[in-house]
């Protein structure tokens, strides 16, 4: 990590967002050392749910066995596997044996929207989440993860779009909430855009939540170039102060 990025992304994000919360970043590696191995079934099943720690400065690292939820498994990359009748779990359940979730109306639907999913395979045995400030030099942030309210999600929407051309440079795919923040951007840093992705809809993920609380992640190759930004933006803008007085 390049600590003068860290420090001039601090500064700037306490003089345009106060005391908003600052984000978590992740990246994959193959030590163990720069954060606690996660033990299985020491913190919450829902990744989404152990996450909070990590947002309160707990720097967390997970392989595999970490993560109790098969979903979770997946869609952080360390198995293709999805559960049995997982068509039938997303959507109307079976009678007298799984309760359905119902946010799919049907298996046939879910079974094309599996078809239609990207590849994600993770590229090491372990993912290490870490708050912006405990970054440190040996760390390599591959995606950033803000948990914002509605203000705050306004300047970084703002932010991601202001030297982009196409309309889409933010985008919000349907999935779970770990899927929002961990598989949809990490594999946009490949992309041309390198679009952000808005997150944290999942009905199942809410309740790890603030009620006023999503999340926006970005991949750190393109949330440097909206560091550089900052300051010709529109955050030095009287229409921004009028937001900023109201941040927390």
């Amino acid at each position: 990590m390049d600590m003068e990025i860290k420090d001039r992304f601090t500064t700037l994000w306490r003089k345009y967002f106060h005391n908003a919360e600052l984000p978590i970043t992740f990246y994959y590696s193959d030590k163990e050392g720069p954060a606690e191995l996660v033990k299985p079934g020491s913190v919450a099943r829902c990744v989404i749910g152990a996450l909070v720690e990590v947002r309160k400065g707990s720097s967390f690292s997970f392989n595999a066995d970490s993560i109790g939820c098969l979903g979770g498994r997946r869609y952080l990359g360390f198995t293709e596997g999805l559960m049995p009748d997982f068509e039938y779990f997303l959507s109307c359940g079976i009678p007298g044996k799984m309760e359905g979730e119902r946010y799919k109306k049907s298996p046939e639907l879910v079974k094309e929207i599996v078809k239609n999913w990207p590849n994600f395979k993770a590229p090491a045995p372990l993912i290490i989440f870490k708050r912006w400030d405990n970054l440190e030099k040996e760390d390599n942030p591959e995606v950033v993860i803000f948990f914002a309210q509605p203000d705050v999600l306004s300047g970084l929407f703002t932010l991601v779009n202001f030297d982009e051309s196409e309309p889409e440079g933010v985008f919000t795919p349907m999935g779970s909430g770990c899927a929002s923040i961990v598989s949809y951007p990490y594999l946009e840093k490949e992309s041309r855009h390198r679009r952000a992705v808005i997150g944290m809809f999942d009905p199942s993920a809410r309740p790890y939540l603030p009620k006023d609380v999503l999340s926006l992640s970005v991949p750190m190759t393109r949330f440097v170039t909206m560091i550089e930004n900052m300051e010709e933006s529109f955050l030095i803008t009287d229409t921004w102060k009028k937001l900023r007085e109201r941040i927390d």
